[in-house]
């Protein structure tokens, strides 16, 4: 039933928009790029004859009318890419449902429940922070007001920049309220492909820790200050980074620990940086262990920067609980890819999504395909077209039964 040649055609011409050299795309939330995909995919939408919604957050979604008045079963991702990103990454699990849709549609498939494909705003947080905003804000586990005054990495706020490409739309919060959430989407990391399997059963997410230290010192000359006078900001901030690795280390899998920024000032070669911010991103399945790695890298930092005659400051950018998805919806996922021949295994997601934001308001769950060499928010990200039909076509068999197939071939 699933066209793969659409399908493939469509993450091309996706990803043309926001095109970097090289391969790869840039589509950071709410920028005119986003507008821009934005507008393509609702284009989309709008020629298979959808009601096409909006909300207040600029979530996007567009639901095919099922049999009867029902609660409708969506199938989503994001749009919206980091700075260097693939053409795979959010757009495949919504160029996947709306191949499931239109799919549907051409071989007269009806359903009790409507069938919804969705794309929500800033799911990655590469410029506002926290990532998985729209989906938090659809869910009420983030709110509005606060997401709409986040600032970004460019000092524009989430309301100014919805207003300037003009994504906010006039639903209201909570306006999309499925009967189920799937998500299909690339792995990202390197385990389907090391072990041979095809397809990945997610069985939740694991726990996000977001947090932004800023520390300050005294700015001094490099060759005249001795090192017991000094109060060095640099020096701070590349102690917490290592203390961040120590912990992934010692806390052993599945935790790990990421630097992601960091910058000085003044930033030159022969000056004692008076100024350091820097990120930690911390992620554990367990939320006790997670915890516990905040606890210890926040007591390290807090001491390091009194070390040395610095002061610190913390700002937490995103924290999130682990996700467990709703059993019955992994087991359909998986008896689904037993019957379609599927060679799979069950999994944690070790990246955030917004199944994970759905999980606590109605049955969720993903779908994961191989991603090549484990590589992802990266411009040489890949996925075999075999392995893209492949979970297109699981994510139509699970959604259809689950929406009520009454008429029509199965998928």
């Amino acid at each position: 039933m699933i066209d793969l040649d659409r399908l493939l055609a469509r993450i091309e011409h996706l990803g043309q928009v926001g095109a970097l050299p090289g391969g790869g795309c840039k589509r950071l939330a709410l920028s005119p790029e986003d507008a821009a995909g934005r507008a393509l995919v609702t284009a989309w939408f709008r020629d298979l004859g959808l009601e096409v919604t909006t909300d207040v957050i600029g979530n996007t979604w567009a639901i095919r009318p099922g049999l009867r008045d029902l609660p409708p079963v969506v199938m989503g991702s994001h749009i919206d890419t980091v700075a260097t990103g693939g053409l795979y990454d959010g757009t495949l699990g919504v160029l996947a449902g709306l191949e499931v849709i239109q799919s549907a549609i051409e071989a007269g498939i009806e359903t009790d429940h409507p069938l919804a494909v969705a794309f929500f705003t800033n799911e990655e947080g590469a410029r506002f922070a926290p990532d998985m905003m729209g989906s938090g804000v659809a869910t009420g586990a983030l709110p509005l007001d606060a997401m709409l005054a986040s600032r970004g990495i460019d000092d524009v706020t989430v309301g100014d920049a919805l207003t300037s490409i003009g994504a906010r739309g006039d639903a209201p919060v909570g306006a999309l309220s499925p009967a189920a959430y799937l998500e299909l989407h690339i792995e990202q990391g390197p385990v389907l492909e090391a072990e041979g399997l095809q397809i990945g059963v997610v069985t939740g997410v694991q726990g996000i820790s977001w947090t932004e230290f800023t520390v300050k010192g005294r700015s001094a000359h490099a060759g005249t200050t001795p090192m017991p006078m000094r109060r060095d900001a640099g020096h701070v901030a590349a102690a917490i980074a290592m203390e961040a690795r120590a912990i992934a280390t010692d806390f052993a899998p599945p935790q790990v620990a990421t630097v992601g920024r960091l910058s000085f000032s003044p930033d030159l070669v022969n000056v004692v940086p008076e100024r350091a911010t820097l990120t930690v991103d911390l992620r554990n399945t367990d939320e006790n262990r997670l915890a516990k790695a905040e606890a210890r890298l926040f007591a390290f930092a807090e001491a390091a920067a009194q070390n040395e005659g610095c002061t610190l400051t913390r700002r937490g950018l995103a924290r999130f609980e682990p996700v467990a998805f709703d059993p019955a919806l992994v087991d359909d996922i998986a008896t689904e890819a037993d019957r379609l021949g599927y060679s799979h295994r069950r999994m944690p997601s070790g990246a955030g999504h917004d199944a994970q934001m759905f999980a606590p308001v109605c049955p969720s769950a993903m779908i994961f395909v191989p991603s090549r060499d484990g590589i992802s928010h990266n411009i040489e990200e890949y996925t075999a077209p075999e392995d893209l039909a492949r979970g297109a076509r699981l994510l139509a068999h699970v959604a259809l039964a689950r929406a009520g197939q009454t008429k029509g071939p199965r998928a």
